[in-house]
């Protein structure tokens, strides 16, 4: 790394350390750790801090270590109170210490497992704003169970800003139009993509395109799926929106573990299985899964397979070390426009293993990660009409992540780190005689990225606090220009459960290996793609979070971004001669809503809203969208019910041509599906009996014009949980 890039993070830390002071007033920065009987971090646990009695006034989720950190303003005379809420563990309540700087620990005690698979959640699990006003939807396991997804298209249809697209009941054909999700707009440029796909906080997508596929991303090993939106460089970096899964974890010191088998329509079969449990200091979480289907019409079948284990040791004293691997391997194919055969465009299997390890450190002021990974993998796309025929892509990725937490001061969050990533691999194609056939060895693409940031809770008025932020990432490429993305935001909590946000944060996305590919298949371009520079976005986030009384939650986001810098090729008359080049700017306007309501004790309602604005016709997002869930118990019978209605909107890839254009539309659409299911209770463990229908109301709809989805349809299944020893 050079010697300005180091010491333009050395003098932000500087001015950030000099611009922070210690609060001597009524705010406190409440934080601590959430962790089991064993002593080990509870992940996704829902933190909420208030009165006693009375409507929270902060609301987080722990993070992978269990820590959290929540700035609020005491309410006297009423206590102080933090809660805690994990599926699985029985709900904790604990006083807030006397002293400001003492951190919590909360101890979570599990529920037996006849209660723990009554507990009936949400669609959507939360969504939560961090110290620097950045916002993220978060999806559990158990609800990606209740909307029983296959894949994670089918598990993030309901959540608030994500737009999705497929043409087969199972299994996604390449990362475009046949499978894939977009986050406010962003995602539909091929090749690449403005949004990354991560796993276990590493990234995880097809290197020498650019984009992700989601047939390499398995729900059924996951604990959980984080959306973030808009661009958060402290959190990430190269790309304007992310999406983050969590592999399962240990939970309790016996073994745990399931089975679900289903089985319904178009021959579709369904199966995963997973145990996890702790001996001593060790833990070990496993999970496998496979789904099949023949598909709602002809060459709509496909299927997916995949296995993962998560492997944690506690070296004692706050420190831990773990790892983790993941392995997939998954076949779909297109079938092409409905009554033209002559249209379908072969299969494309998708096959990647990623693995990584990590040593970690709790304590009362630090907390951090040294990670390291490497993955792997492969799409072939085969059997492609004349002269195509066969494309076979390698992708390799390796790297290191360090993030830092350190509290320095009462109030203060300061958040470091270094990300470090390599791209590797290279593309064969085997074109049908007698078109040639070629190799692209790509060449091998390094990024350094240290960002650091800071947030700090100050005292106003009674009942009424701010948590100002300021950070910056530096980015050095091997290839193209250094930049920057600095991000700045403030938080202000109000009296009666309720806090505003503005936030300021730019965006970075370098072109990545497909430039260089697509040079080799369009010789005339040459090496010009040496010069472009990373595109970016300027995105402003105005919301508000508001809780009126316990069982309502309330989150309005209203957001601007505009992107410039757009890497496109171009040949003459729109350029002087075949360049690859960055022009071009467009802006997307939106307003995000969502809304969590408890209507009884075992019944919850979520609702989304979602309007968005752009400026061209960006593929993928309608301009109105809107997704409603509701769950519940009657007795020993759970029910989750979703819906999702969109607008028409323009569809397919938009490609990287100054003069392309979407005109392809699809017709707005409605779409309801109902999952009931019956819980026996038996000795250490239980029986789920379900049944899982589809397009309840039968609506003709599509994501590709001409590529239908299934009417309705139903699956039959049941799920064994039990402890196994």
């Amino acid at each position: 790394m050079s010697k300005s890039v180091w010491v333009g993070v050395w003098v932000l830390w500087c001015v950030v350390a000099s611009w922070s002071h210690p609060v001597q007033a009524q705010v406190r920065s409440v934080s601590g750790i959430v962790v089991d009987q064993a002593n080990l971090p509870v992940a996704e646990a829902r933190v909420s801090v208030g009165p006693a009695g009375a409507p929270p006034v902060g609301v987080t989720l722990t993070d992978r270590d269990g820590r959290f950190s929540l700035g609020v303003v005491p309410s006297a005379p009423s206590p102080m109170v933090v809660v805690v809420r994990r599926p699985g563990f029985a709900v904790a309540q604990v006083s807030m210490d006397a002293d400001p700087a003492a951190p919590l620990r909360v101890v979570l005690s599990p529920l037996p497992v006849s209660e723990r698979v009554t507990v009936v959640s949400p669609l959507v699990e939360s969504t939560a704003v961090d110290g620097f006003g950045a916002l993220s939807t978060s999806v559990s396991a158990s609800q990606i169970e209740q909307l029983n997804a296959v894949d994670l298209a089918s598990a993030l249809r309901r959540t608030p800003g994500v737009t999705i697209s497929r043409v087969n009941p199972v299994g996604a054909f390449g990362g475009e139009s046949g499978g894939a999700v977009f986050v406010r707009g962003a995602g539909s440029s091929r090749p690449g993509s403005e949004i990354k796909t991560y796993i276990e906080g590493v990234p995880f997508y097809m290197g020498i395109w650019g984009h992700p596929l989601l047939d390499l991303l398995p729900v059924s090993a996951l604990s959980s799926v984080d959306v973030h939106k808009g661009p958060q460089p402290q959190r990430f970096g190269n790309a304007f929106s992310a999406i983050d899964l969590s592999l399962r974890r240990a939970g309790l010191d016996v073994l745990d573990g399931s089975l679900r088998v289903s089985a319904g329509a178009f021959a579709t079969l369904l199966q995963q299985a997973e145990a996890s449990g702790r001996l001593g200091r060790w833990d070990v979480a496993v999970s496998q899964g496979f789904a099949r289907s023949n598909g709602h019409r002809d060459d709509a079948d496909g299927r997916l397979a995949s296995v993962s284990g998560r492997v944690g040791y506690r070296l004692g004293r706050g420190w831990s070390m773990a790892a983790a691997v993941l392995h997939a391997d998954n076949i779909a194919r297109d079938p092409g426009l409905i009554g033209q055969p002559a249209t379908r465009t072969g299969q494309f299997g998708t096959q990647g293993t990623l693995g990584t390890a990590t040593v970690a450190h709790a304590h009362d002021r630090a907390a951090g990660t040294l990670q390291v990974y490497t993955n792997r993998g492969e799409g072939d796309w085969r059997g492609q009409p004349a002269p195509d025929g066969d494309t076979l892509t390698r992708f390799a990725l390796a790297g290191v992540r360090w993030r830092e937490q350190v509290r320095p001061w009462t109030g203060a969050v300061l958040a470091g780190g270094l990300d470090l990533d390599t791209i590797d691999g290279g593309v064969q194609f085997d074109r049908v005689q007698p078109a040639p056939r070629t190799r692209f060895t790509a060449e091998r693409l390094t990024l350094t990225s240290p960002h650091l940031a800071l947030t700090q809770v100050v005292d106003v008025a009674r009942g009424w606090s701010l948590q100002p932020s300021v950070g910056l990432r530096v980015y050095e490429h091997s290839v193209f220009a250094s930049t920057s993305a600095p991000h700045a935001g403030v938080v202000v909590r109000m009296p009666r459960a309720a806090a505003v946000r503005v936030r300021y944060a730019r965006g970075v996305s370098y072109p990545g290996q497909e430039v260089a590919a697509l040079s080799s298949l369009i010789p005339p371009l040459g090496e010009t793609w040496r010069q472009l520079r990373p595109e970016v976005q300027q995105h402003v986030e105005v919301g508000l979070a508001w809780a009126p009384v316990a069982a309502t939650s309330l989150d309005v986001a209203v957001f601007r971004d505009r992107n410039d810098r757009r890497y496109v090729f171009g040949f003459p008359p729109a350029v002087a001669r075949p360049t690859f080049t960055n022009i071009g700017a467009h802006v997307v306007r939106g307003v995000e809503a969502s809304l969590q309501q408890r209507l009884a004790s075992r019944w919850q309602a979520f609702l989304g809203l979602t309007w968005l604005d752009t400026s061209v016709a960006l593929p993928y997002a309608p301009s109105q969208s809107i997704v409603a869930g509701l769950t519940g118990a009657i007795g020993p019978v759970r029910v989750a019910l979703d819906a999702q209605h969109q607008s028409s909107m323009a569809v397919l890839a938009r490609a990287r041509s100054p003069i392309a254009s979407n005109t392809e539309r699809v017709a707005g659409f409605t779409v309801v599906n109902v999952r009931p299911s019956w819980t026996v209770p038996r000795s250490q463990g239980a029986v789920d009996l379900f049944v899982a229908v589809e397009n309840l109301f039968d609506e003709t709809y599509a994501y590709r014009p001409g590529y239908p989805m299934p009417g309705v349809s139903a699956q039959v299944g049941v799920t064994l949980r039990g402890r196994l020893r």
